[in-house]
């Protein structure tokens, strides 16, 4: 594991104790945490993408200001849920986000996860085409986005417009290696075949829809194996890297003594370990919450085959405690990857 970052969910509300209470507290407090976790000497600075719920739903106007109050820390989306995107227009503001970052954005996208709307994209203005499935609907866009990133032709031109003849029109702007650093959200072995296939790059979060009865790490590393060999299969040039995401609570002093001092309570009593669910119709297996000091993480995660396979981790974080607490972590868990890459 060379990369660690945060991955927050950017919730806000108004509920007792929450320190993240309305949308604008939550900008705010999210370029804090970037600039925290920057200054922790943490990688990376990941944000949730939901529609229809009190979190963070439009990526570019933050993920921006984010690049433009710190100059290290990779940015990332986990993730955009295609069916409600317009790819050409997404292509314009990735590629301005990214340029304002210096190149830093990783972009993990995906076909969406359930939500609180009934027909979230329809309500977009994107219905499900007749024919299709979710998922061939997201896999176009992501096609058509790729595309555009990567500086092809796209429209015809008009009567004044300043190109070679037979020449089509680009989206603009363009950000110069954008296009390889996109990343998939995928569940299962099958998707992750195919985004080793397509030449991008993989998530994996703290569930997958597989339940063997083995740890998640266990599930997850044959993923990232399948993913690994379509890859090299498909001949694809550069690295292939991986995410994995886990839900890592550090104790280091007596804030966060007070705040995960229950779920380590419940780790000793041995009420903390993966569970098998369902999540949109398919049998799932949940990752545990690993929590307790730095020794105790590192022995555990050590364990952990996805996490010992992966090049980065990304930590979910408290949000809703905000920056302020979450910098106390950041520099635990920047040890934790040092401990984890030696």
């Amino acid at each position: 594991m060379r990369n660690i970052g945060f991955l927050s969910f950017g919730w806000w509300s108004a509920a007792p104790g929450s320190r993240v209470r309305t949308a604008k507290e939550l900008m705010d407090d999210t370029i804090r945490l970037a600039e925290a976790a920057e200054d922790a000497g943490m990688d990376g600075a990941w944000i949730r993408i939901h529609h229809y719920e009190q979190n963070t739903s439009s990526p570019f106007p933050l993920l921006a200001a984010m690049g433009a109050r710190t100059s290290k820390v990779e940015l990332g989306t986990g993730v955009i849920n295609m069916r409600y995107e317009n790819p050409l227009y997404m292509a314009e503001a990735a590629g301005t986000a990214d340029l304002i970052s210096g190149g830093r954005l990783q972009l993990g996208v995906s076909r969406g996860s359930p939500e609180p709307a009934a027909d979230g994209p329809g309500t977009f203005g994107y219905p499900l085409p007749v024919g299709k499935t979710p998922a061939e609907d997201a896999a176009e866009r992501i096609a058509q986005f790729r595309e555009a990133i990567s500086g092809a032709q796209i429209a015809a031109p008009g009567a004044h417009a300043h190109v070679r003849a037979g020449e089509r029109l680009p989206i603009t702007p363009q950000s110069p290696g954008l296009s390889e650093r996109i990343w998939y959200g995928a569940g299962g072995n099958e998707s992750a075949r195919r985004v080793g296939e397509l030449g991008m790059h993989l998530m994996s979060s703290t569930l997958v829809a597989e339940a063997t009865g083995e740890p998640l790490g266990t599930v997850q590393q044959r993923q990232i194996q399948v993913f690994r060999d379509a890859w090299r299969d498909a001949g694809h040039a550069g690295e292939p890297r991986v995410s994995i995401s886990r839900s890592i609570m550090p104790i280091v002093d007596d804030a966060t003594q007070m705040y995960f001092g229950p779920h380590l309570k419940r780790d000793r009593m041995g009420a903390n370990r993966d569970q098998i669910g369902e999540l949109d119709n398919a049998v799932s297996t949940f990752g545990k919450t690993y929590v307790g000091d730095l020794d105790k993480l590192e022995k555990e995660l050590r364990e952990d085959e996805a996490v010992m396979s992966a090049d980065t981790l990304l930590v979910t974080i408290p949000n809703q405690l905000g920056a302020d607490f979450n910098r106390i972590t950041f520099g635990a868990l920047a040890e934790l990857r040092d401990r984890l890459s030696s």
